[in-house]
């Protein structure tokens, strides 16, 4: 049976490409891929880095995706919100994905208005990952408790909820108390943006805020069968199928020295167990693939087109 497999184009950490892309031409860098056919494009957050960011070390090959701990502290995060702002106004079709959002580093107020105005200007083709994230230094610079981090996403995660249906809102929780309130305007999509959830693993607390929240499941690597077997449990439990979530998957790239780009084909070529394991969606970084930063569209087509073929096979 054919299904449609979709491709998601990261727009951060492409650095690696010559020219190094102003924030200007990753809004142009969306446009190709949106004529290209990639149905979505995502950018990643931080608001500051601390000396920590890189205690991993840096990658073997600085083409590779950011992980914790093998950050530079000078990489450049722009604002998810401004960019995909600006990418709003250009495109039509294309999906907005705000993934990862270290929402705990922000007033859940404040995020709830801009994520909103968002979803208005995309008409609703927002799409938010929120996440804890892993840089303490970066929740000590903004005063927010690191280890309270995962309390405080799920009661933002209560207060988005009503902030975007209730009017007024209030909300009791232990770190926020919100009394009589109207937060407008609203979202584009009743009940607000798409929500996804990930991780670099399928925790307890992950399982239960998709069960509770989400549409889409967006793993850092690929989670066993029998950790999917415990999502697909616990949403059953809910009265929830498997069948509402979007599964995102990836490409990725394998370099052989510090300086190669990597094989686009070989990348495409291992993406067949996660289509058999259900995945339908797949994240792409162009400068895994080229320094170049001319061939990005190319490289869009040729992502598209690969899916296309794996989906009618």
């Amino acid at each position: 049976m054919s299904r449609r497999l979709k491709a998601l184009m990261v727009l951060s950490e492409n650095w690696t490409l010559r020219p190094e892309p102003s924030i200007a031409d990753l809004v142009t860098l969306a446009v190709a891929a949106e004529e290209a056919g990639v149905d979505g494009v995502m950018m990643s957050d931080h608001v500051v880095l601390g000396p920590s960011s890189g205690s991993a070390g840096l990658p073997f090959n600085m083409r590779d995706y950011a992980y914790p701990g093998n950050q530079d502290p000078d990489s450049p995060w722009p604002s998810p919100y401004m960019v995909l702002a600006a990418i709003a106004g250009r495109t039509t079709a294309l999906r907005l994905v705000v993934g990862a959002l270290i929402a705990p580093l922000r007033n859940p107020l404040v995020s709830a208005k801009d994520l909103a105005t968002l979803d208005q200007l995309s008409r609703g083709r927002l799409v938010v990952l929120p996440t804890v994230s892993w840089h303490e230094e970066e929740f000590a610079a903004v005063g927010v408790p690191f280890s309270k981090r995962g309390a405080i996403l799920d009661e933002q995660l209560q207060i988005w909820q009503r902030a975007w249906r209730d009017a007024p809102m209030n909300f009791q929780g232990e770190h926020f108390v919100i009394n009589d309130v109207w937060c407008t305007p609203r979202p584009y999509r009743p009940g607000g943006p798409t929500l996804w959830f990930g991780g670099s693993s399928l925790h307890p607390a992950v399982v239960r805020r998709l069960v509770a929240y989400g549409q889409g499941f967006n793993p850092l690597g690929q989670p066993l069968a029998e950790e999917l077997d415990i999502l697909r449990d616990a949403m059953a439990a809910a009265g929830r199928s498997m069948d509402e979530i979007e599964m995102v998957g990836g490409l990725r790239g394998v370099f052989a020295t510090p300086d190669s780009v990597a094989s686009l084909e070989d990348a495409i070529d291992a993406l067949e167990g996660q289509v058999a394991s259900g995945y339908t969606t797949f994240c792409f970084k162009p400068s895994m693939y080229t320094d170049d930063a001319g061939e990005v569209p190319e490289i869009c087509r040729r992502v598209v087109a690969a899916l296309d073929a794996l989906g009618n096979a």
